[in-house]
């Protein structure tokens, strides 16, 4: 299973990306508006090596593109030594599965539903997403609906059109959950043929301890099983978010790698 998911780790990209082969790794070059990463190539089997770091980190420079790595921990276990003695900042998080008969629908005291490509629902959404990662965490905190309101508004465009343009061709799937402040989580899947992956989940920090992430996943979990996936993965920030997708059915499989 977890040559399965490092595979699709590898393909999701091409999405907004083109890859390029550098060394041992494939690097991926943006064509939207957030950058992207290097991951090593899945089945390799190489060692790596910090010159090889050194070789990505020459290639990055040339196209002007930030240093960053993404893999699975247990299909290249060296990279993460190689990449400390390269001078980067590395980080493992938990990395979940989730198989169709494994599925525990969890709700909440919200309305969940699949969004669609709507400019203020997409404004939204991403402005959720952010104001929760940048209160990270489980803890309740501070940023609620007004915060979600004026990070909406300040949104550039290019970054919303990229995000619609992402909904439209089917490779990006958001739902929210609604309250009568308002939409006040988020999260978004990523669907590759049988496979996809669950990203940026976030509930709005005022918003926390109700129950809104695990329902947002479980919407997303049921939207994916009902067109085709049968296998879902994502990895968590913290073994206590983790626990929130376990609620939904998800099992850990190994550790997502990061560094830059």
């Amino acid at each position: 299973m977890i040559t399965g998911v490092d595979q699709y780790l590898h393909r999701v990209p091409l999405s907004g990306a083109v890859a390029e082969e550098v060394g041992p790794f494939t690097l991926f070059r943006s064509t939207t508006v957030w950058p992207y990463y290097a991951r090593p190539v899945p089945g390799s089997g190489v060692t790596i090596e910090p010159g090889d770091i050194e070789l990505v980190r020459e290639r990055c420079a040339e196209l002007e593109i930030p240093l960053s790595f993404e893999w699975v921990v247990e299909t290249c276990p060296s990279l993460g030594a190689a990449a400390v003695a390269a001078g980067l900042t590395v980080v493992e998080h938990p990395l979940l599965v989730l198989e169709r008969d494994d599925f525990r629908p969890v709700v909440a005291d919200a309305r969940c539903e699949i969004l669609s490509a709507d400019e203020e629902e997409v404004r939204q959404s991403r402005a959720v997403a952010g104001l929760a990662f940048g209160e990270p965490g489980t803890a309740v905190g501070k940023a609620g609906p007004a915060e979600r309101d004026a990070a909406a508004a300040e949104m550039p465009a290019d970054v919303v059109a990229a995000l619609q343009d992402r909904v439209r061709r089917g490779v990006a799937v958001s739902a929210g959950a609604f309250t009568v402040d308002g939409m006040v989580a988020t999260g978004t899947h990523q669907p590759v043929d049988s496979a996809t992956e669950i990203v940026g989940i976030g509930t709005l920090p005022a918003m926390r301890r109700r129950g809104l992430g695990a329902a947002v996943t479980s919407t997303l979990v049921s939207h994916a099983l009902d067109h085709g996936v049968d296998l879902v993965l994502l990895s968590a920030e913290t073994d206590a978010v983790a626990a929130v997708y376990e609620r939904v059915g998800f099992h850990r499989i190994g550790s997502a790698g990061a560094a830059e």
